[in-house]
């Protein structure tokens, strides 16, 4: 497993937060993208995960619900994947949320996405749902953990 290093960034990083999106996830996004999901949102935690002075991969999360952080979107660049970096990334993003009080984190991926599934289950995860997502047309498996 790589060690990466697990960078927290803000809201002046959104250029490369979409750089990263883009490479990862279709169709591509901007800036505004992510302004327009941040609106009115709580606890926004942006990390980037770096290998050898190359950014390789993004996690973002905010608050659901006073109790619950949801981890929103977590994406490694191809050339950097299984190499234990989604790992780093989702841990770095429990670790937020319980130094914020949280006590249960939430994360959803589409279930033809077979390694973030096996990463769920690996990091204590509980499968508690799925539905039916319209924009990509695809079933969303829901993820929590216990973090009390």
């Amino acid at each position: 497993m790589a060690n990466a290093k697990i960078i927290s960034v803000g809201p002046g990083e959104l250029e490369l937060i979409a750089d990263l999106y883009c490479q990862v996830f279709n169709p591509p996004q901007d800036e505004t993208f992510f302004q327009r999901r941040f609106h009115g949102r709580y606890n926004i935690s942006l990390f980037v995960a770096m290998l050898d002075d190359q950014h390789v991969g993004v996690t973002i999360g905010y608050e659901l619900r006073p109790s619950t952080y949801y981890c929103w979107l977590c994406g490694v660049l191809p050339d950097a994947r299984r190499l234990g970096v989604a790992t780093q990334l989702i841990q770095a993003q429990q670790a937020f949320a319980v130094d914020h009080g949280y006590t249960m984190i939430r994360f959803e991926c589409q279930n033809q996405h077979r390694p973030m599934l096996h990463l769920a289950i690996t990091e204590g995860y509980d499968l508690v749902g799925i539905r039916w997502d319209t924009s990509s047309a695809a079933n969303m498996v829901i993820f929590e953990k216990d973090l009390s």
